[in-house]
């Protein structure tokens, strides 16, 4: 891993647990946000009136979300900065959903998230029902967002990443974990 992928955090979890939230906290911290692909897929597939929606087609919907967190990690690792990114999502979490729909992961989609290097520490958040709500582009229910956590754990795991589990907590003290256990990493690089 080279110093710049090391800079590549990835913040995932179920639907519903605060991720936008927290992201939003850190972004006004100074740390560079890279937006979920998933959201946007979505938003634009329904714009154009396409098939590539999970409830629609999900093999075209995880084809898309796939190629899209490649294409901006890509992007992001081409420019060359030296920031600290905080991801909204990463590429395996594309992985995770091709897993919970049954779908064909091929060895090119496995060669490119194993090549695709993130920093090894991965920020989760738990489910949390006192937050959890439904939207235009969040249509699962809270076992399914239960599964989709179990799942990321277990699939981030599978593929050597370390799951850092970010307490439910005030929004303040999630950002100041999430900003501690990166200070700390980087002091030891």
């Amino acid at each position: 891993m080279n110093k710049q992928t090391e800079n590549f955090y990835i913040i995932t979890g179920g639907p519903g647990v605060g991720k936008t939230t927290l992201l939003k906290e850190l972004e006004k911290s100074g740390y560079e946000i890279i937006s979920e692909e998933a959201r946007k897929i979505i938003k634009q597939q329904v714009e154009a009136e396409e098939n590539g929606l999970p409830w629609k087609d999900k093999k075209l919907y995880t084809d898309l979300m796939f190629n899209a967190s490649v294409k901006t990690y890509l992007d992001i690792q081409l420019s060359n900065k030296n920031s600290i990114y905080l991801f909204d999502r990463g590429i395996i979490d594309s992985i995770c959903y091709a897993e919970m729909c049954e779908l064909n992961i091929s060895e090119e989609m496995n060669k490119i998230a194993i090549q695709c290097v993130f920093n090894k520490n991965v920020f989760i958040l738990p489910p949390w029902s006192e937050i959890y709500e439904n939207d235009e582009e969040r249509k699962q229910t809270w076992e399914e967002a239960v599964y989709t956590f179990e799942k990321m754990k277990e699939i981030y795991k599978k593929y050597g990443y370390n799951i850092i589990e970010v307490p439910k907590d005030t929004i303040e003290n999630r950002k100041k974990f999430v900003i501690e256990v990166i200070e700390n990493n980087n002091r030891k690089l």
